[in-house]
């Protein structure tokens, strides 16, 4: 599912190049828009948390109300698509 819906632009791979999203490895814990080697919107740049799985199920639900001005078209309007999605990026923690 994660190819489907989020490997167009995410890898889980530090090995691979850089995607239009930065990769997603260990993102949980990690501080929003501080990936080093990625290229963040300002606005995501500026962000001052770090991913949890709420915070996830939320920028997933609807990116710009979490981050405004963030730059990401998905959307996931399923609660268990999402939750899916999480428990997979959990794994790579």
């Amino acid at each position: 599912m994660f190819k489907q819906q989020c490997g167009t632009c995410h890898t889980t791979d530090l090995s691979e190049p850089v995607r239009q999203g930065p990769p997603l490895v260990k993102v949980i814990g990690r501080p929003a828009g501080k990936f080093k080697d990625f290229h963040y919107s300002p606005a995501l740049a500026g962000a001052d948390f770090a991913w949890d799985e709420s915070r996830l199920d939320a920028w997933l639900t609807d990116p710009q109300a979490v981050v405004p001005g963030a730059v990401m078209p998905y959307r996931q309007a399923k609660a268990e698509t999402r939750a899916a999605i999480i428990a997979y990026l959990k794994e790579l923690n």
